[in-house]
């Protein structure tokens, strides 16, 4: 592969950039524009694939990539986890999360093949109860943490919410990129 294909493979890969670890919502405005994200990325979503066939579903947005489909459905077990993850450090201390294997999930039957309704509801519901959490949420409590064992380190919510926020556009961008290339 040429070092411009490695290039364009990686744009395609990481299309706003990869997340720079440690990135905090440290201010009162950032953490109101950060809920605002998370706010509004369900309905952002819902319009990017409304009216998708089945074989635009199942178009992968980069070579090696997941599917359309397979983006909305890992989007829906991905941010129920963090939601469940931010229930977990606002009630325990420093609690340990359990890993999942995204990779392998996204393989499943379910996420290969079932419509993406079922999946766009469970992101507009997550994200509903989400968003009033945070938004009750003090400056101390986005401070909270919780261990993460693939990266051996605590990680505060306010690190957590400011990842979700890339985690949002990052695969909004797969869509947007995907529908522009294939001028759909």
């Amino acid at each position: 592969m040429s070092t411009l294909a490695a290039q364009d493979l990686e744009l395609l890969k990481y299309p706003i950039g990869k997340f720079v670890r440690g990135t905090r919502a440290g201010t009162a405005e950032r953490r109101t524009d950060c809920m605002d994200v998370i706010a509004g990325f369900p309905e952002k979503l819902r319009a990017e694939v409304q009216g998708m066939d089945d074989d635009q579903l199942d178009t992968p947005y980069r070579p090696g990539g997941w599917t359309v489909r397979q983006l909305v459905h890992h989007i829906a077990d991905s941010h129920a986890q963090s939601l469940h993850r931010f229930k977990l450090a606002l009630t325990e201390d420093v609690p340990t999360i359990k890993p999942y294997k995204e990779a392998l999930w996204a393989k499943q039957i379910d996420a290969r093949t079932m419509p993406i309704e079922p999946s766009l509801q469970i992101i507009s519901g997550s994200h509903a109860r989400w968003v009033v959490l945070m938004r009750a949420m003090s400056v101390t409590d986005l401070e909270r943490t919780f261990f993460l064992p693939e990266q051996q380190r605590e990680l505060p919510l306010s690190e957590v919410l400011e990842l979700y926020v890339w985690h949002s556009r990052h695969h909004l961008a797969h869509i947007t990129g995907l529908k522009s290339r294939m001028g759909w």
